[in-house]
């Protein structure tokens, strides 16, 4: 005999989310910090259905009870929440890849939120820095505020520079970096290989100044790691450590930032992904090839880079509104 449904079994349609969830972590490599987002947006939808729209249990809903007014109405409840057209867009993204995987499964015939158009999320241009104050930043991240004497103290200065150094060498992303080995670096070549979204390898290459830093915290890289009780040779090891000698967070790197910024009297907004956008633009200021930043970043999607195309155009116009007579004065 059967038990009976409880509460807590879940419904055919939240199995369905959690079996796309499941293949979102197994097969297509998503980060957790993602995972969470998908899972957060998906459960809201489910919620949505049953409390809103459908006016039935959880529990009791399937994929066939969704159509396309089910997935507007939902868009529409968003909207109408206050929520950022951003998030809206995430929401949505995640309810049409639920749908896709269901069609795959044999769930759905057909996705009933195709066609079901994505907000328009407000184009904003990314913070950048202008080379002047790269420069100051990252001198500020080797000696900032407060480093004492302490020769632990200013291997970690050492390894601050070498950080930021990399960062807007490489434009890579704070993750990317902190994931980083040993192995994974030739600094002779002065080429590194880093894992992107998904698990997508790229190969990037970095300069002289770069590479300096990086042999000068390499120097100092063995007395750090002694605090781990580990090995103390950089084979198969993390690159960048923190005061323990374990592997840096990514926290660690914003708040190392934040240091940086702080001593070297640049305006607030400046993050470590703001060298990943400094790295692009000063790139496409040189007239590097637009495809070829896209791989230098990992973007997936041309269309992703192109934004930076926008903040030339800003950049000229800022140029031109300074440097024209007739665009002076009125």
């Amino acid at each position: 005999m059967a038990e009976p449904e409880t509460e807590t079994t879940p419904g055919p349609l939240q199995a369905l989310v959690g079996r796309y969830l499941a293949h979102l972590a197994d097969e297509r490599g998503l980060s957790p910090h993602t995972l969470r987002g998908y899972g957060g947006d998906l459960e809201r939808f489910v919620t949505f259905l049953s409390r809103d729209f459908l006016g039935r249990p959880a529990g009791a809903l399937a994929a066939d009870d969704l159509d396309r007014l089910a997935v507007r109405s939902f868009v529409a409840s968003l909207a109408r929440s206050g929520l950022a057209r951003t998030s809206q867009g995430r929401a949505l993204s995640a309810v049409k890849g639920l749908l896709r995987y269901a069609v795959r499964e044999g769930a759905l015939a057909a996705s009933p939120a195709r066609g079901v158009r994505t907000p328009k999320a407000p184009t904003t241009l990314p913070r950048h820095l202008r080379p002047g104050e790269i420069e100051s930043l990252i001198e500020a991240a080797g000696e900032p505020s407060g480093r004492t004497s302490d020769p632990s103290d200013q291997a970690l200065g050492r390894r601050d520079r070498a950080i930021l150094e990399l960062l807007y060498a490489t434009g890579l992303r704070v993750s990317e970096l902190t994931g980083l080995d040993w192995p994974d670096l030739d600094l002779g070549a002065r080429v590194l290989r880093a894992f992107g979204k998904g698990g997508k390898e790229r190969m990037v290459p970095f300069g002289r100044e770069a590479e300096r830093a990086l042999r000068a915290w390499l120097a100092d890289w063995p007395e750090v790691r002694q605090a781990a009780g580990a090995a103390v040779r950089p084979e198969d090891e993390p690159v960048f450590l923190n005061h323990r000698g374990g592997r840096l967070t990514d926290r660690s790197v914003r708040r190392l930032v934040d240091r940086a910024v702080e001593s070297a009297a640049i305006a607030s907004g400046v993050h470590p992904h703001t060298l990943r956008h400094t790295f692009a633009t000063h790139l496409l200021e040189a007239g590097a090839d637009l495809r070829a930043i896209q791989e230098l970043l990992g973007h997936s999607s041309l269309s992703t880079t192109q934004r930076y195309t926008h903040l030339d155009v800003q950049r000229l116009l800022n140029v031109y509104r300074d440097a024209h007579p007739k665009a002076k004065g009125g």
